[in-house]
């Protein structure tokens, strides 16, 4: 069993056949999807999205790249969406949200406050952050270390370095990894990925972003996590059964989901 812990599958990318898109995933052993919410607009479209669909589960959050359309009743209207959907099985987390110190032009500063607003939430409604980290481990550890959301989460699209990645474990939070370890110029995070311990990783595809080097350029779709786990598996010398195994059974554990037989 395999689980996409990070897919945008509500995103307009997938209109024209998203329904083709998830048989073709589940047929490659794709059983569930966490389709991640960015900015107020889609909140609605994606539980609508997951409430028609089984093995399709939601976050709604903030994501920092959205800075400048969002408005400060959106973390009232955000509020409103957890306190509504607490305890629904279909809401597995919040996010994504998190810091950003690579697109120009992101305020700092507004970035720091929306990440610490949503990060309360976690802590208050007791989810699993699933963070945006680009450029700011260091601010984001030293966030995480204020606040310690009790659920732990996801640091979506790992590329630090080891030592952050021990610092985010110590802290419950899980490390997504996904297409751009596929590519042979990532030499870098090929070495971190083989170096991880097996309990920190989540697989995951970004879709409709961060193409694998096997498809190049083009849409990324879930269908593709398995071709994803056999690459990384190899980088760590596993098989990519006992890395899909591991990689479901930590999702599991961080969304409180019943253990993969």
């Amino acid at each position: 069993m395999l689980i996409d812990t990070h897919t945008h599958l509500d995103f307009p990318d997938f209109d024209a056949d998203r329904d083709a898109v998830l048989a073709r995933s589940r047929t490659q052993g794709v059983e569930r999807l966490v389709v991640l919410g960015v900015q107020r607009d889609n909140w609605q479209r994606l539980w609508q999205l997951v409430m028609a669909e089984d093995g399709l589960y939601a976050a709604f959050g903030l994501h920092p790249v959205y800075l400048d359309q969002h408005r400060p009743e959106h973390l009232t209207e955000l509020r409103d969406w957890l306190s509504r959907f607490a305890g629904h099985p279909k809401l597995c987390a919040l996010g994504e949200f998190g810091l950003d110190g690579f697109v120009a032009g992101l305020d700092p500063l507004r970035q720091q406050a929306l990440f610490e607003a949503q990060l309360q939430l976690a802590v208050e409604f007791e989810l699993p952050a699933l963070l945006h980290v680009r450029r700011a481990h260091a601010v984001s550890i030293a966030t995480l270390k204020r606040y310690r959301p009790g659920r732990g989460g996801i640091v979506h699209a790992f590329s630090g370095s080891l030592e952050e990645a021990r610092e985010y474990l110590k802290l419950g939070f899980r490390l997504g990894l996904g297409g751009a370890a596929t590519w042979p110029q990532a030499r870098r995070l090929r070495r971190l990925v083989a170096q991880l311990p097996e309990e920190a990783i989540v697989l995951e595809t970004d879709a409709p972003d961060m193409a694998p080097s096997m498809h190049a350029y083009g849409r990324n779709s879930p269908e593709y996590l398995g071709e994803i786990c056999a690459v990384l598996a190899e980088l760590r010398g596993m098989t990519p059964e006992a890395l899909a195994a591991a990689s479901s059974r930590n999702a599991c554990a961080l969304f409180g989901w019943p253990a993969p037989h």
